[in-house]
């Protein structure tokens, strides 16, 4: 019997409204159809009324997620069109907020993973070292979500030796935690049974329909905005581009336990050599001279890419956003053809969409 089944807007395994109708044979999915657009709050709009430091506290909140990230890229694109250049300890600061923003990224989407599987002792240790980053985070910042660590030309605020000692220490503690957590994902049964072979995005796919982050690497796609156009002295530092060959659930998770170590490794690198001298250009409102600028980087979920155009003016002349979800999103039905309707909301979970993102 062939049936059409809708799941959302509104849906147990999915926080953020999305609307997905589902085309089934039997239990198993013939097509799928996908709309977004649920979550619309008008902030490219917002950001055209707003000056450039109430633009970096207004873009931060386009994510609860990846917060700095979308500050960040918008304080790049500013630096951008005024030819400033921002002191280097100011752009070491910068990297190891966002390197820990994309631990506490990969640990919410590992643990809501675990969850959907029906794992739920593996979530709670999961989560468990989400909140370790999450107080690392509170102790640099002030903040647990939105840190508003980025000014225009730099760093808001500074690393003190306590800071760097005590990052070290919990990053030690959270790497033996990692180690575990990687164990149990690789060697699992039930989480075997429920992700290898699941909503499987071939490698061709991937490229076909421009997929991004961790979503493209799970399909062996090594792209990563960090090495491929460094920014923020991302090219000072060693680490890999973690890639898996299976191109299902399974390679996303395991893609995203990799890139957790990788993370570690740049914190501690940045740490270990964080340069003397200022960590900003001045905290005084910017004078930004007309001009436009387009500039990329990599969010915790992959590609993330502003415009930004200044008439000259104290606001924004135009913020353009295009986010990593934007990208993964057309490959979801291509994802959830073949599979069964009860592996639904795992496949559409397993690109970490970010409707708060994608609709903004």
């Amino acid at each position: 019997m062939s049936y059409i089944i809708p799941i959302g807007p509104y849906h147990p395994a999915l926080e953020e409204p999305i609307h997905a109708k589902v085309y089934v044979e039997g239990e198993v999915i013939t097509g799928a159809d996908v709309f977004v657009g649920y979550n619309h709050r008008g902030i490219e709009k917002l950001a055209t009324e707003r000056n450039y430091i109430q633009t970096l506290v207004l873009v931060e909140r386009v994510c609860g997620i990846c917060s700095h990230s979308h500050a960040l890229t918008y304080a790049m694109g500013v630096e951008g069109v005024m030819q400033a250049e921002v002191p280097k300890r100011g752009q070491y600061i910068r990297v190891i907020v966002e390197e820990l923003e994309r631990l506490h990224s990969h640990f919410l989407w590992l643990g809501i993973a675990a969850h959907i599987i029906g794992h739920d002792s593996l979530f709670m240790h999961i989560f468990n070292e989400r909140e370790a980053v999450m107080d690392l985070l509170e102790a640099l910042t002030g903040n647990r979500v939105n840190y508003a660590m980025v000014t225009i030309g730099g760093s808001r605020r500074d690393v003190s030796d306590e800071m760097r000692a005590s990052v070290m220490e919990g990053l030690l503690k959270m790497e033996i935690a990692l180690d575990r957590i990687k164990e149990i994902f690789l060697t699992d049964k039930t989480i075997a049974m429920r992700t290898q072979g699941v909503g499987v995005m071939t490698t061709e796919d991937a490229i076909r329909l421009g997929a991004v982050g961790p979503h493209a690497r799970a399909s062996n796609v090594p792209i990563d905005v960090r090495r491929d156009a460094p920014y923020a002295c991302y090219d000072e530092f060693d680490f890999n581009i973690p890639v898996w060959p299976s191109c299902d659930v399974f390679a996303r998770a395991v893609v995203r336990v990799l890139e957790c170590y990788e993370s570690m490794k740049i914190i501690r690198q940045a740490l270990d050599t964080l340069p003397e001298g200022p960590i900003n250009l001045g905290n005084k409102l910017p004078k930004v001279p007309a001009g436009e600028y387009v500039v990329r980087h990599e969010a915790p979920r992959g590609q993330l890419t502003y415009k930004v155009v200044s008439d000259g003016g104290q606001t924004n002349a135009r913020v353009s956003i295009h986010v990593p979800t934007f990208r993964n999103a057309p490959t979801v039905p291509v994802m959830l053809k073949g599979n069964t309707v009860a592996d639904a909301g795992l496949i559409v979970a397993s690109i970490d969409p970010c409707f708060s993102c994608l609709d903004r």
